[in-house]
């Protein structure tokens, strides 16, 4: 898959493809997008954190949160996923469900006083590792669109006669598998200070990278109407890496003891990726294989991406001891996002332009304390970043969670997450065939170790 293969324009509210696999189009909206990967305490309040610090993974959204520790503190998270897929194409349902766990976050920071100058009250570095977003995935699509993706035989129909050409125009059946593996992780080191007991002041730097590997399978059965059948088979085969960098900034202002205000700028993510295509086309005519199938030599590109940068604004208020309410408001400029070197992403950059909006989402979350435990939930809205997408394909999530705080200096966290929305996927190129739907839900089960020192 080169940036010569004709792409299809970006089809508004779904994933568009080249062939079978994710196009460049595809990969730029999936590169630039988030999941809810954190500590426990942050997935358990639905990652409304950019006013409130004091987490590790709240530091991702506004490093000026480190500042608001009054310890050092080390981190680290396991995560399970449970997903379900429901497909359908052309009226056939296929159940789709598979689970993950893996290692998810680490890290750690401390915290000094600062002496010599009055008004500065302490200083704060850290570091963490954390998940961005995890690709592994696979579900299989069957049905019958009634339109050939291959309708003619091309050991036959190569000439200008028409009176030997055969070609397939009933289809039969028609197979699609995706299978998707990899991760999006990045490195965060961060610094913050506390200016006069009111102000929290903190910037971040941020290293990405990207492992990301797709395989699709898509089966044709067809026949001509006069006896002749055709079974084809395309394979494709894709692996991107890349490596990336951004940096961040943020401001934490407490105005009175409990009320707390928050603002953060994330910039773009400046990435270099690479990338291996490979695609295998092989045909079954009358129950004998083509001696002659299409395998063509592996392709390999290198490109690079730009992300949207990121404005989240921030309100909390914090009861004493009792507990706390918190809510994010996330402006993503996915307009911005750019592919390069442009001269050979024209097109693509003027899809993505036009295709794309700028997102608004939001996220709310709440706290209890009650002696030696903590109860948490939340709730938010993610904005599909599609023009003209419906409110269904905006990512919509609960979560609960519980933290025990066993001493001064050891907690355990516990996070339930749910998300669901709807997707799409035309994996046919054939005019007038539809993309596949999808009803997606992800059941996330989190849990982290907390010291304090």
């Amino acid at each position: 898959m080169n940036h010569k293969i004709p792409l299809v324009i970006i089809y508004l509210c779904s994933f568009t493809i080249s062939a079978q696999s994710l196009s460049y189009l595809d990969q730029a909206v999936l590169f630039s997008t988030e999941s809810n990967f954190g500590t426990a305490r942050y997935v358990g309040m639905s990652g409304a954190f950019g006013a409130l610090g004091n987490d590790m993974s709240a530091v991702d959204i506004n490093p000026a949160g480190l500042a608001v520790y009054n310890a050092g503190e080390f981190s680290t998270t396991f995560t399970y996923r449970d997903t379900d897929i429901n497909s359908n194409f052309y009226g056939t349902n296929t159940f789709n469900n598979d689970d993950y766990f893996r290692f998810s976050q680490i890290g750690g920071l401390n915290v000094w006083d600062s002496f010599g100058n009055p008004d500065i009250y302490k200083i704060a570095f850290g570091f963490n590792y954390s998940v961005v977003n995890h690709y592994n995935n696979n579900y299989v699509i069957n049905g019958n669109s009634g339109i050939p993706e291959y309708p003619d035989d091309p050991d036959f129909n190569f000439d200008d006669d028409p009176d030997n050409d055969i070609n397939y125009i009933n289809v039969d059946d028609q197979y699609f598998y995706n299978y998707t593996s990899g991760i999006n992780d990045k490195f965060n080191f961060s610094f913050a200070t506390l200016y006069k007991e009111i102000v929290y002041l903190g910037a971040s730097m941020a290293f990405h990278h990207i492992d990301f590997y797709q395989n699709t399978v898509f089966e044709e059965s067809s026949n001509d109407g006069a006896g002749n059948t055709m079974d084809v088979r395309n394979t494709e085969y894709l692996s991107t890496y890349a490596s990336g960098f951004n940096f961040g900034m943020g401001i934490i202002v407490k105005p009175t003891a409990g009320l707390r205000l928050g603002a953060s700028y994330q910039s773009p993510i400046w990435y270099n990726l690479s990338e291996r295509y490979e695609q295998r086309l092989s045909y079954v005519f009358n129950g004998e294989l083509d001696p002659n199938p299409d395998y063509p030599l592996p392709n390999y590109y290198d490109y690079q991406l730009k992300t949207p940068g990121k404005f989240t604004g921030s309100f909390a208020y914090v009861f004493g001891q009792y507990g706390l309410i918190s809510f994010d408001y996330i402006y993503q400029g996915y307009k911005k996002t750019k592919l390069k070197p442009s001269s050979n992403f024209n097109d693509e950059n003027a899809d993505l332009n036009a295709g794309l909006r700028n997102t608004n989402s939001f996220k709310i979350g709440t706290e209890w304390k009650y002696n030696i435990f903590s109860f948490r939930g939340g709730y938010r809205i993610i904005q599909s970043p599609f023009v003209d997408s419906s409110a269904e394909y905006d990512i919509k999530g609960y979560s609960l969670g519980l933290g025990v705080k066993f001493s001064k200096r050891f907690k355990m966290d516990f996070a339930y997450d749910n998300s669901s929305y709807q997707d799409q996927y035309r994996f046919m190129g054939a005019p007038g065939v539809n993309p596949a739907q999808f009803d997606i839900t992800n059941n996330r089960f989190t849990s982290s170790l907390v010291l304090s020192f």
